[in-house]
């Protein structure tokens, strides 16, 4: 962790950010429309190399709306192989930089039967089905404490102001809880059913490692999903990765100025 700090220190200097993004898969052109310093996560001790379609791979610090952030294009996920502590590394570094909120947006298919590809989900709660916790091992109490509370991990305060921006963008939204899995299959339609009967409205592979680290690290969360398919059972239709660069790419651009504006709020 010092290496890394030390490193990312030397390429941003004096810049501070307080903001940190998770761009997810297909919304990474957000961090593409700022004059910015980018640091490949090749070239960062302790990162390793993401290599899904639709992640870039890179650290982007940019000033946005007045704000200083720091963006993941791309994320590391548990199907990739990653150890969890791999996968929410990230987040425990944004800490140290003296990031105090955390956007984590993702890529997610619709298990609630009213809600549409191509909306935006407010994540409210999420369940974890990825079989392991990230904060399993060893503590570090310059993060958090061994047993953090999960009562609130993603910020009600954030949540209504994300949602006082949509309605007056005009931009419609959802609101639901979030099921992670670990993929990479998609889920079978029985599992979908079970989600459903969980109270779940949208899943993904992602997300609740991060937000989980975040809420330790005492972090306010505000969850975004892009729901960019039906999930299995609810449409004909077969899943395809595809299918879901192509939708989060129709929608991102009520994506970025829903969460331009937020930035400019908080």
């Amino acid at each position: 962790m010092e290496q890394t700090i030390k490193y990312i220190r030397e390429k941003i200097q004096d810049f501070q950010p307080e903001i940190g993004i998770i761009l997810g898969s297909g919304l990474g052109d957000f961090a593409d429309a700022f004059d910015s310093i980018k640091i490949s996560y090749n070239d960062i001790p302790g990162f390793e190399k993401s290599a899904v379609q639709g992640h870039k791979g890179q650290l982007v610090f940019a000033e946005v709306n007045g704000k200083k952030v720091v963006m993941m294009q791309g994320r590391y996920h548990f199907y990739e192989g990653y150890s969890m502590q791999t996968v929410t590394y990230p987040v425990k570094v944004m800490k140290k930089l003296g990031v105090k909120t955390l956007i984590v947006t993702n890529a997610a298919g619709a298990v609630n039967e009213n809600f549409t590809p191509g909306d935006l989900m407010f994540i409210t709660d999420h369940i974890n089905l990825m079989g392991t916790n990230p904060l399993i091992g060893k503590n570090d109490d310059t993060l958090g404490t061994r047993f953090p509370d999960m009562s609130e991990v993603y910020s009600k305060e954030l949540i209504a102001k994300a949602e006082k921006i949509a309605a007056d963008l005009k931009i419609s939204y959802q609101k639901g809880v979030y099921i992670a899995t670990t993929g990479p299959s998609y889920e079978t339609p029985a599992e979908i059913k079970m989600f459903r009967m969980f109270g779940g409205s949208a899943v993904g592979m992602s997300t609740a490692p991060e937000a989980i680290i975040a809420n330790y690290c005492g972090l306010k969360v505000l969850g975004i999903s892009c729901l960019t398919n039906y999930a299995a059972g609810v449409s004909e239709t077969p899943l395809n990765h595809q299918e879901v660069i192509e939708t989060a790419d129709k929608v991102k651009e009520s994506f970025k100025t829903l969460l331009a504006e937020f930035i400019k709020e908080i």
